[in-house]
């Protein structure tokens, strides 16, 4: 098992997700709240998180549980996605629980996962893939300073969906887009 950096920001931790954020994946998988990721059934919601926890062993990162400090329960999965068949990298996002939308944890998890994508991966750019109807997700990209690139390529899987472009932290932190 590769070792993982953990992420710490102000509310949240972002951990190497294992075996015992199986069920709050699988819950949210296969509630209406997950709906827009098209996992309709147990096996594929296994599938899934198999491929989210061997991430990290192909490639050395992968997105993060996330959990409230103090707390070790799974609210969410956010962080580097890079499949083989994925055009560019990604920072992706989820948050399980309704209750815990609205608060800010996406965009503090998401703003944490950007800048390490760029600062300590070194990738040269970092994009979203958002489904046309997930208009939370595109607000949050949005809030994030992502701008909506549409002669980016999706993954064939993701035909139809937005591509938002990340700025570099370091045009955040000037006020400039990327």
């Amino acid at each position: 098992m590769i070792p993982a950096p953990t992420l710490h920001t102000a509310r949240l931790t972002l951990r190497r997700p294992d075996a015992r954020d199986w069920v709050a994946f699988r819950d949210f998988m296969l509630s209406p709240r997950g709906a827009t990721f098209g996992i309709t059934t147990e096996g594929r919601a296994f599938r899934q998180f198999a491929a989210e926890l061997g991430h990290w062993d192909i490639y050395g990162h992968g997105m993060w549980t996330v959990t409230l400090s103090g707390s070790d329960a799974a609210i969410g999965l956010v962080g580097p996605w890079t499949p083989p068949d994925w055009p560019e990298a990604e920072i992706g996002w989820m948050i399980y629980p309704a209750s815990a939308e609205g608060k800010g944890y996406a965009f503090e998890a998401a703003r944490a996962a950007v800048d390490h994508a760029y600062r300590i991966l070194r990738w040269d750019t970092v994009v979203s893939y958002v489904a046309p109807d997930n208009t939370r997700s595109a607000a949050l990209a949005i809030k994030l300073g992502a701008v909506l690139d549409a002669s980016a390529a999706t993954p064939d899987s993701c035909k139809g969906y937005q591509v938002f472009r990340h700025p570099r932290p370091d045009a955040l932190d000037k006020g400039e887009a990327a």
